[in-house]
């Protein structure tokens, strides 16, 4: 097992599988509800066993992720700028080493006018990454004038066969809103595809069954960051999450897991 395989290791279980928490949106809202105390967070989350946190360099030297995977994310925009789909380089492969990370990740937006630019920095990221053995994860999102749709099966599939055409280990894209639309797009991704939670759904049991009917899909888990720490409870979602995800838990078992709330 190579050092790439023996931190893939870290981020998926036995069962190929994954549960990651992104915390990396103090960049681009900051510190929103569920990130102004992120040593609480985390270790509140690590007890639900999550498998690994998405975060910014900053924020990795100053908290502990225990067994949980550490992931360093080396792109950013803020919700002020001009441009916030255009992502720039904030972090080198090399300083995510440093910090101990088990993978970098990186964001692009296809169908934004930096998009050229962006690509050209996945490639560049991916590259340096396989150089030293580090997984590279790739959140491709299809944002821009140019889509009318962004769960749209077509352009969802497009995105993410471009992250992983470009060098990316683990890729991480939109649902399309049904599983067999979704499976579709599974098939077409030669790399373990997990998806985004997107904005604050309005109920528990919507994110439950967009995870579970994504997991049927053929999906290998799940990068969700809003619906887990700006829950009321995130341990117990996270827990739910977990449940579904490596238990073959149904939705109304890991509704249970929550509370049974809404």
């Amino acid at each position: 097992m190579d050092g790439l395989e023996k931190r893939l290791a870290r981020i998926f279980r036995e069962d190929r599988k994954t549960v990651i928490v992104p915390m990396d949106h103090g960049v681009t809202l900051g510190p929103v509800e569920g990130l102004q105390d992120m040593h609480r967070t985390i270790s509140n989350l690590l007890q639900a066993r999550v498998d690994a946190f998405v975060v910014h360099k900053g924020i990795a030297k100053a908290v502990n992720t225990g067994d949980a995977g550490l992931i360093v994310h080396v792109s950013a925009s803020t919700k002020h700028s001009p441009d916030p789909n255009r992502k720039v380089r904030v972090c080198s492969v090399l300083e995510a080493l440093r910090l101990g990370a088990d993978a970098a990740s990186v964001h692009i937006n296809v169908g934004a006018p930096s998009e050229a630019e962006m690509l050209t920095k996945l490639g560049d990221v991916a590259d340096e990454c396989h150089e030293y053995g580090l997984p590279l994860l790739a959140m491709m999102y299809p944002r821009g004038p140019t889509i009318q749709n962004e769960n749209e099966k077509s352009i969802v599939a497009h995105v993410a066969r471009l992250g992983a055409e470009l060098g990316a280990d683990i890729v991480k894209t939109n649902y399309t809103g049904d599983s067999e639309s979704f499976r579709e797009v599974v098939a077409s991704c030669p790399v373990p595809l997990i998806i985004a939670g997107g904005p604050k759904m309005n109920t528990d049991r919507d994110v439950l069954q967009m995870v579970y009917d994504a997991i049927r899909a053929g999906c290998a888990g799940l990068s969700i960051g809003r619906n887990v720490f700006q829950h009321k409870d995130p341990q117990r979602m996270a827990r739910a999450l977990t449940a579904i995800v490596h238990e073959n838990a149904t939705v109304d078992e890991a509704f249970s897991l929550v509370g049974g709330g809404k």
